[in-house]
């Protein structure tokens, strides 16, 4: 007897893990980090002129010549000591402008202010200027964003009357400054809302829309201070 042995072809499936794995390790770089992740480990700190200072020469280093650059080093002197944290912003106004009450006396000159609050929104600048109350006064204290508030509104504003603090954004006051509306001479203390964050952990530095016009603002001040208003006293300050 002769048997015939047929052997049928079978199927192979191997399984492949390694696979699966690359793909995880791939997908998991490909995740960055967010801001507010990096921001939320680090400790807040009160401000120092250096960093003002290393913001604008990064951002405008490779487009300004060296002449330039040298004039957008602020010295040590145009600055007034950080909030160290420790205050509220009311006190922390009454420390560094104890001659308030005599400065807002004097103080006739329209299309003007005394005292320039740069913040990230509209609603943080609300919440400033709520939060002043025990140092302001009777003073009058000027709206400088967009929102709800058109730029035609605060030049008439400016023009017709005396105001002694301007809060607002960056982009409404660079944009006032540049049509003449308003005007920096009277201009003593420039106070930057440096270390508040919003719900993202960002601070005003952090939101890149908000930091270019923010530097586009101190560029125009630093322009103003050191080669067109060279008597110009401005303080800058970091609450």
């Amino acid at each position: 007897f002769f048997f015939k042995c047929v052997l049928q072809p079978t199927e192979c499936f191997l399984s492949r893990p390694e696979e699966k794995q690359e793909s995880t390790v791939k997908a998991k770089r490909r995740k960055k980090k967010k801001i507010s992740d990096v921001l939320q480990k680090s400790a807040p700190k009160p401000a120092v002129p250096e960093d003002l200072q290393k913001l604008l020469t990064q951002h405008f280093g490779e487009n300004r010549s060296v002449i330039e650059l040298e004039e957008l080093q602020l010295s040590d002197s145009c600055f007034l000591p950080a909030n160290d944290l420790t205050h509220s912003f009311s006190s922390y106004l009454k420390e560094i402008c104890p001659k308030w009450a005599k400065l807002r006396r004097t103080h006739k000159e329209k299309k003007s202010v005394v005292m320039l609050v740069l913040c990230s929104s509209a609603l943080r600048s609300l919440e400033l200027i709520k939060s002043m109350t025990a140092f302001k006064g009777d003073c009058r204290v000027l709206k400088l964003f967009a929102k709800h508030i058109k730029i035609k509104e605060q030049m008439n504003m400016l023009e017709k009357g005396v105001f002694h603090i301007g809060v607002g954004t960056p982009g409404r006051v660079k944009a006032l400054v540049e049509q003449d509306a308003l005007c920096l001479n009277s201009t003593k203390y420039m106070i930057l809302d440096w270390n508040w964050r919003d719900q993202k952990l960002r601070r005003m530095m952090d939101i890149p829309e908000v930091l270019y016009k923010h530097l586009c603002m101190l560029y125009l001040c630093s322009l103003l201070l050191l080669v067109v208003l060279r008597p110009w006293s401005v303080k800058f300050s970091f609450c």
